[in-house]
């Protein structure tokens, strides 16, 4: 069986920008132009279009990873939502009648959601060509792109992806695999965060955020050929057993509420899907070789890199860069009392912030440099720079 590296971008908002961090690490990492050594991609959520901007720009990972960093670098809450006071307030006015309107069975408003993510739509028309996905592929740089969205009418978990003709669509309890062009409709798909970015309609159905129901996060990049996979997560995940209760006598507001269900949605499956392929690692390596094959049981390896420090403590340090009309909204929800941190660390898509976040990413990937260069089969330290050094000299 043919080796494939998969990478598997989850999501989280505006925390995504911490993958740009690691990918740009992993980039430095490796010969200067070097191709995407990445043949499986799958994103899920705001990992997502990282995942397909990595897939467009297969031919240099060096300059897909700086195309990514300079969006994020540069990045405003405009150019995701609409911030001014009409689009704000009118949108959450019509969230609140559509709730009230829709309980008494009178009417319902369409696209019911906090925030208006029309700007999305054109920025990442302008970003992000997918019809450059296709000929990535026919190039042998890629050998699929997968695009995780859940859908609102059947509970499915649906992933659309994008590869070479000879990988099998799949159908699994409560979650399948079926092909298509990947286009930007699936990333606004994929990253419509619950509640907060209205759903997106592909062919007959509403599709939401990819992570929620997304009960096998893993299973994706399996199925699409990967043999092992690199996850980047978007949340500190390191301390998550030894988790203290901390004293709140006060009702907990929305913000937090809704910040709770964010981390549920985006950690939780992970975290059991990781542990369950342990387990079947352990299993595997019990049993002999004709059983495992009989079983089509294979020991998958899996590297995760997540983030050091928690990222709802830097989204403390620079909710005051969000615009004073996203503020005044959080306020009001509750966000900027205790714990209400969370919720802003998804909604923070400011530069400054994901600045922040994208070296973190940085400076954790290059602490375990030895350890991403041993499970991309790639030189040793010494033996890399020796290559970067010699780059380009006539041989």
């Amino acid at each position: 069986m043919e080796k494939r590296v998969g990478l598997i971008l989850t999501g989280g908002g505006a925390r995504a920008a911490y993958q740009v961090g690691v990918l740009k690490a992993i980039a430095e990492f490796l010969p200067r132009r070097a191709h995407n050594p990445f043949p499986v991609i799958c994103g899920t959520s705001a990992g997502a279009l990282n995942a397909a901007a990595l897939a467009i720009n297969a031919q240099s990972f060096r300059k897909g990873v700086r195309y990514l960093d300079n969006i994020w670098r540069n990045f405003h809450a405009n150019q995701v939502y609409r911030t001014d006071a009409l689009g704000v307030f009118g949108n959450t006015a019509r969230w609140l009648a559509g709730l009230i309107l829709s309980g008494l069975g009178i009417n319902r408003l369409r696209q019911i959601s906090l925030l208006d993510n029309s700007p999305l739509v054109d920025f990442l028309e302008e970003v992000l060509p997918c019809e450059k996905i296709q000929g990535s592929i026919d190039a042998g740089l890629v050998h699929a792109l997968s695009i995780t969205a859940s859908g609102y009418g059947s509970g499915q978990s649906v992933t659309f992806y994008q590869g070479v003709d000879e990988i099998v669509p799949w159908n699994r309890a409560r979650r399948i695999g079926i092909p298509t062009r990947i286009e930007n409709r699936h990333l606004l798909a994929s990253s419509a965060l619950p509640f907060i970015f209205p759903a997106t309609l592909i062919n007959r159905e509403y599709f939401g955020d990819g992570s929620m129901r997304q009960i096998a996060p893993v299973s994706s990049a399996l199925h699409l050929g990967a043999t092992r996979i690199l996850v980047i997560g978007v949340t500190a995940n390191g301390d998550a057993g030894l988790a203290m209760r901390t004293d709140m006598s006060d009702y907990p507001s929305l913000a937090q509420i809704a910040g709770h269900a964010l981390n549920s949605i985006f950690l939780d499956s992970m975290e059991v899907d990781l542990e369950r392929v342990q387990r079947i690692n352990k299993l595997a390596a019990m049993l002999p070789e004709a059983l495992r094959e009989q079983a089509d049981m294979k020991h998958v390896e899996v590297l995760v890199i997540s983030p050091s420090q928690p990222i709802e403590k830097i989204a403390e340090r620079y909710a005051a860069e969000l615009p004073w009309t996203i503020r005044l909204l959080l306020r009001l929800v509750g966000a900027v009392q205790h714990g209400g941190s969370i919720l802003v660390s998804y909604l923070l898509s400011e530069r400054k912030y994901c600045s922040a976040l994208i070296d973190l990413g940085y400076q954790d990937a290059l602490k375990r440099r030895d350890e991403i260069l041993r499970f991309l089969e790639m030189p040793a330290r010494q033996d890399a720079d020796r290559s970067r050094q010699n780059e380009g000299m006539p041989q």
